[in-house]
């Protein structure tokens, strides 16, 4: 049996790998790409970059609906985005020491960011999320790309020298989409194994493990991006992973979900889902002064340590 959870084990680290580093190639492909095409540097941050960090979240999500075990949905996403703001967002205020914001983030973005996770709240109230549901969140998404791309090159002030995207980077655009779902399916494979094992919930192995090994991109990307000075786009990083998650990774999860639908375990609608809702709050009060301080860091990350302490007392 030891011999048994090792070998999943294994398959589980190596197969969340090979998601991150295709993840990788996925993102300075698509950055590459999106220069190219004259995008601003936040923009690139709130919805390429973004999306690119969140696909681990969406492909995983598919594949444990596929699987049968659609649980794994809800919890891959409320916990992605508690460690997108908790974790990510502090660890970068700490490292810098203190986040400014050129770009007035409440303008838009962030009414976003706190619709996309009220409304989560209200969907998941009947502890359903119906296909009518799903077409709303899809609908906002393509509300907010819209708007993005439209305006927030313009409110930026920011210029960047276009420069052509090389052939290779449309190749690692798509291998590391490819490789992304493969190792989507296998990172599952060993967490249903896993769980089935060791005797834990398949929720609390989506809201700790799965959902901090899918936010390393994240956190990679925003810390590299705040190290070169933008730190507008690692905190448009986090901004779009947390609507991506919300509005894309629940509404397409749900209409592969078929008649089955997804099942919302009621410990998230509970505890894990108003936690969500708070740090989302936080993290707009934060920002209303345009700056993220390394005390306000270090309080995101308490709020990490007690949601990974709550999470295994509750378990």
């Amino acid at each position: 049996m030891g011999f048994e959870a090792l070998t999943y084990f294994l398959i589980f680290v190596v197969s969340l790998a090979v998601l991150l580093k295709a993840s990788d190639w996925f993102i300075d492909s698509g950055e590459e790409i999106g220069l190219s095409l004259g995008i601003s540097p936040f923009i690139i941050g709130v919805t390429i970059i973004a999306f690119g960090t969140s696909l681990p979240e969406l492909a995983t999500s598919v594949a444990a609906v596929l699987s049968g075990d659609s649980e794994i949905v809800v919890g891959n996403v409320v916990g992605s985005n508690i460690t997108n703001i908790a974790l990510v967002l502090g660890i970068v205020a700490i490292w810098v020491r203190l986040i400014k914001l050129e770009y007035n983030i409440w303008h838009i973005d962030m009414p976003f960011l706190w619709g996309s996770a009220f409304l989560l709240m209200f969907a998941l109230r009947d502890q359903d999320f119906s296909y009518f549901e799903a077409i709303i969140f899809l609908v906002g998404i393509v509300i907010f790309l819209m708007y993005s791309f439209k305006s927030g090159g313009e409110e930026e002030g920011e210029e960047e020298e276009k420069k052509k995207a090389s052939a290779k980077s449309y190749v690692l655009l798509v291998v590391g989409g490819l490789l992304v779902w493969l190792s989507a399916d296998y990172t599952i494979m060993a967490i249903q194994e896993m769980s089935a094992i060791a005797g834990i919930s398949k929720e609390v192995i989506a809201l700790s493990a799965v959902a901090f090994g899918t936010s390393l991109p994240e956190v990679i990307v925003s810390i590299s991006a705040a190290r070169k000075g933008k730190t507008s786009m690692a905190v448009g990083n986090v901004l779009g992973s947390n609507i991506f998650n919300t509005f894309v990774v629940m509404g397409i999860s749900r209409l592969f979900g078929g008649s089955k639908g997804l099942l919302i375990p009621s410990t998230i609608q509970d505890f894990y889902l108003p936690l969500m809702i708070v740090m989302t709050i936080l993290f707009g009060v934060m920002a209303i002064n345009k700056k993220i301080t390394i005390w306000e860091g270090l309080l995101l990350l308490l709020f990490y340590v007690y949601f990974i302490g709550e999470m295994f007392v509750m378990k």
